[in-house]
């Protein structure tokens, strides 16, 4: 199983991986500095079961939502932190709009701070979460008051989230192999390094891939399968892919590409797609619209095309998504929608035609 993290800055997200795996997810300098998420973070547990569960921290700042994007696609199950001497801030609402519009129907809510707070804030906030949940893909998750500083209610949270694990189905492994790249790198005697989330499909030791859209081909020399040396990696793990090939390198190999079975290789700059407005939105979705969409790891310029009326907030429809470049897509792929200012959420939906006319 993955855990992705959601909530606002400073609501105790990477405080609580660290309690539930004992690894600080905050890897930079500048965040131990600045004492905030500012990348993605990574740990990895076995929460009891026998099985390893990893989690994706994201940061929470409002100029750091395209990270959050970045690790959101392809987890199995929200933790999303709210503090109790906050209660729900904006960064709540926006996280949680994305989680909806990602469609993930899973999720645990941590009230955090929980030492900082009396019985009647914890009912107060309680009830302000699930006012802001209604109607949410999460309206009925449970809420767990928890304390990184005294550790109230983290054995009752990582029982929970086992009790999750045990329910989480087995993506499967067959068909092609898709991995979301979230992360590149050298590593000393080994080279071009890799990571992210496998999306379908199985991979293993000795096999072919094209790093989509450019269209490098390499071969896999080694994998890390739920960070554990392994033979093979399938969908539904984390995996880091040590790749060789003529054109492998750290500069070459981005966040947002795609690895993948050779055949599938086929970048697209217009897709065919049903998209959701959010109700906030101030006025419709007209033809022309300009936005940055995020698809996994993926961001990039477009333009929006309704293919009927334009989409009044609130409401969905069909629409042509026209890229500023090519990206490595899939029919049933999950897209965010944010305006070119990057200071909000417009929708998302999901793709539906990668060769339309």
């Amino acid at each position: 199983m993955i855990v992705g993290t959601a909530g606002h800055i400073d609501h105790g997200k990477t405080a609580l991986v660290k309690a539930l795996t004992g690894t600080d997810a905050d890897r930079l300098a500048e965040e131990k500095a600045r004492g905030i998420t500012i990348d993605l973070g990574f740990a990895y547990a076995d929460l009891g079961g026998g099985a390893v569960t990893g989690f994706v921290d994201v940061p929470g700042h409002e100029r750091l939502i395209h990270t959050m994007l970045a690790g959101a696609g392809g987890i199995d199950l929200a933790l999303l932190v709210v503090a109790c001497d906050d209660g729900v801030m904006p960064q709540t609402r926006e996280h949680l709009a994305i989680l909806d519009l990602l469609g993930l129907p899973r999720g645990l809510i941590a009230l955090t701070k929980a030492d900082l707070a009396d019985d009647a804030r914890r009912a107060e906030v309680t009830a302000q979460i699930r006012k802001t949940l209604a109607g949410s893909e999460l309206a009925d998750a449970p809420i767990l008051p928890v304390s990184t500083v005294t550790g109230e209610g983290i054995e009752a949270l990582r029982a929970a989230l086992l009790a999750a694990e045990a329910d989480t189905t087995a993506r499967a492994a067959l068909g092609p192999f898709r991995l979301a790249v979230d992360r590149s790198f050298t590593l000393q005697g080994a080279g071009t390094v890799v990571t992210g989330t496998v999306l379908t499909g199985r991979i293993a030791v000795g096999d072919a891939v094209t790093v989509s859209p450019s269209g490098i081909t390499a071969r896999v020399r080694a994998i890390h399968a739920q960070n554990r040396p392994a033979t093979e990696g399938l969908a539904g793990q984390r995996c880091a892919l040590n790749l060789a090939g003529e054109d492998v390198t750290k500069d070459a190999l981005h966040r947002g590409d795609i690895v993948l079975s050779p055949a599938l290789h086929a970048p697209t700059a217009r897709i065919d797609a049903r998209l959701t407005v959010l109700a906030g939105e101030p006025k419709p979705i007209g033809t022309w619209f300009p936005a940055r969409l995020h698809s996994h790891a993926t961001e990039v310029g477009a333009r929006i095309v309704p293919l009927s009326d334009p989409i009044a907030p609130g409401e969905a429809g069909p629409v042509q998504i026209v890229l500023d470049r090519p990206i490595a897509a899939a029919i049933g792929d999950r897209f965010i929608l944010r305006d070119v200012s990057a200071s909000r959420t417009i929708g998302g939906g999901r793709f539906l035609d990668l060769r339309p006319p």
